[in-house]
């Protein structure tokens, strides 16, 4: 025969989970008010501070986009009038094109002032003002913030321009760097450094270098040709070797072809 149940137990289990949700709740409560009291204590302590932080990085970054957009206006009003020189110059007014690259040049050291200083210095070679243009290519020279293909640029440009009033080692030890195969300047540093050698009697290193320029395919094909004629004066064969698909030189090739011919004719 069953038992009945249990009443006494079954009331106790009820009484002992309603216990432990008072619990959950007031263990939760005060979870709570410590966390609220945490909060307070910080924004008290730390509240201050850490808004002018939020502030400062807020102004500081509302800066920066004011920065940033001011700098994009500003270039593309120097490319604008960096074009209209550019304009001014084919058209022959010089002084117009000083006005618009003057206020661009004086702004720094990147490459629209940088571009500017260098379109000023060929006006003042135009006008013959060679101090000017001089002044401006050693300043673009000499400015270490500048890219380096323009301050190479205006090494090449000041030596040529004061090539006959300079030694001839200076511009050897000046311009020696550029003047390698493969480097972006090497016709025009190599040439100048080839006419120097030839002020100071050094054929022997001259004649080489004017071969070796005559045979660079990414010079400038004026250039290659005046190379190619100095190389022959002195000397030296500056005519590239042609070769067929096999890449043998044709001289040799025809050589060949003919030898036998020759011998049979004899």
């Amino acid at each position: 025969m069953a038992l009945p149940p249990d009443k006494t137990s079954s009331s106790n289990d009820k009484a002992a989970a309603q216990k432990a949700a008072q619990q959950d709740v007031f263990l939760r409560e005060v979870d709570d008010a410590l966390r609220q009291d945490q909060i307070e204590g910080f924004m008290k302590n730390y509240g201050k501070p850490l808004l002018a932080v939020i502030v400062l990085g807020l102004l500081a970054f509302g800066g920066w986009l004011y920065w940033d957009h001011r700098q994009t206006k500003q270039y593309e009003a120097d490319t604008e009038s960096f074009v209209q020189a550019l304009d001014k110059v084919q058209a022959g007014n010089l002084d117009d094109a000083k006005a618009r690259l003057a206020p661009i040049a004086a702004q720094g050291s990147d490459g629209n002032a940088t571009s500017a200083r260098l379109m000023l210095a060929a006006i003042a070679l135009e006008q013959q003002r060679k101090a000017d243009a001089l002044k401006l290519y050693r300043q673009v020279a000499g400015d270490a913030k500048a890219p380096q293909p323009l301050r190479d640029l205006a090494l090449v440009r000041e030596i040529a321009a004061n090539f006959d009033a300079m030694k001839p080692q200076d511009v050897v030890d000046r311009l020696k760097p550029l003047a390698a195969p493969g480097n972006p300047w090497f016709g025009a540093a190599g040439e100048l450094v080839g006419m120097a050698y030839l002020k100071q009697g050094r054929q022997d290193q001259a004649g080489p270098l004017f071969a070796a320029i005559a045979k660079e395919e990414d010079v400038d094909d004026g250039l290659r040709s005046r190379a190619r004629q100095l190389a022959a004066v002195l000397g030296v064969d500056a005519v590239q070797d042609v070769v067929d698909e096999k890449g043998e030189p044709i001289a040799k090739l025809t050589a060949k072809i003919i030898k036998p011919a020759d011998a049979g004719g004899e």
